[in-house]
């Protein structure tokens, strides 16, 4: 048996039918419908075996179509969802969920934290309490924060030993403007619990100027999350089709298998997919 190569974090979207204020602008050229069929050639070039399917609005709908939507797309390893960590019912609704048929496919949650106007929304006591839940269900909980929430991200994650996290986007350093002064600072704050913490390669072009970045540009962050975490705690994702707007899929997988030239074939394939598969406990990721 061998483990398939891991996209740890794409998503599909559809303009008419979710709320995507964003994509307009500098984003305007990927406000359209994707869809699996789009990805897949990249993925069949590219030898990715399977993809993390990720939240993209805090909307209970989107859940139950992604689970569903993994169940009949062979190259969907697992879903990142979102449900509402506020509500009192959110252990019922997890539990519809997972007993749902399709339930399986759902491994993790998100919320967009990097959008809550308070930077220590994590430490709320409502969300906290969804937090405790999550963890009942082997579920992980994706941290998706810029910097001035890093934080209250760590603080959570001190808190809550028996959940699994994944760190989206190397938590968004400001490439573009050379970096985020406390950024690596703030980060190194996680090396005491890479135990059930992991972090993502993934989502930085964006963070970088579009039009001038090259895998160089990337090697200083990849390698300062790499000292932190260590390859066994970091995972290759694309940030598909949000990456489009700085690069095609072969120019980020390229970029980040160009910043890993010096390591070895198993951290390669650490990387590149047992990662992934060690931290949302994928169904079926073997083949």
């Amino acid at each position: 048996m061998t483990t398939r190569a891991i996209d740890a974090h794409q998503h599909y979207w559809d303009p008419a039918t979710g709320d995507y204020p964003w994509l307009q602008g500098p984003f305007a050229p990927i406000a359209r419908p994707f869809e699996p069929g789009d990805l897949q050639p990249e993925l069949d070039r590219e030898g990715i075996g399977g993809t993390v399917l990720v939240q993209t609005w805090n909307n209970l709908g989107e859940t139950w179509d992604y689970i569903g939507l993994a169940d009949r797309t062979p190259s969907i390893a697992g879903v990142v969802g979102w449900v509402d960590l506020t509500d009192p019912a959110v252990r019922p609704t997890l539990a519809t969920l997972k007993k749902s048929p399709h339930g399986k496919w759902l491994v993790g949650i998100r919320h967009l934290v990097q959008d809550e106007p308070d930077p220590e929304w994590l430490l709320r006591d409502d969300v906290r309490r969804g937090l405790g839940v999550l963890a009942e269900f082997d579920l992980v909980y994706d941290l998706v924060v810029k910097p001035p929430q890093l934080p209250a991200a760590v603080r959570t994650v001190a808190d809550f030993p028996q959940l699994r996290f994944v760190v989206d986007h190397i938590a968004k350093p400001e490439i573009a403007k050379g970096g985020t002064p406390s950024w690596a600072g703030l980060m190194r704050q996680f090396g005491p619990y890479r135990e059930h913490v992991w972090c993502k390669l993934s989502g930085m072009i964006t963070e970088a100027d579009w039009n001038t970045w090259t895998p160089d540009t990337l090697k200083p962050y990849v390698a300062e999350v790499l000292d932190i975490f260590g390859p066994d705690r970091c995972m290759y994702g694309s940030d598909w089709p949000v990456s489009l707007v700085a690069g095609r899929y072969a120019k980020v997988i390229g970029a980040l298998r160009d910043c890993l030239a010096d390591k070895s074939e198993d951290d390669w394939a650490q990387i590149f997919g047992r990662s992934a598969i060690e931290a949302y406990r994928l169904p079926d990721a073997t083949s």
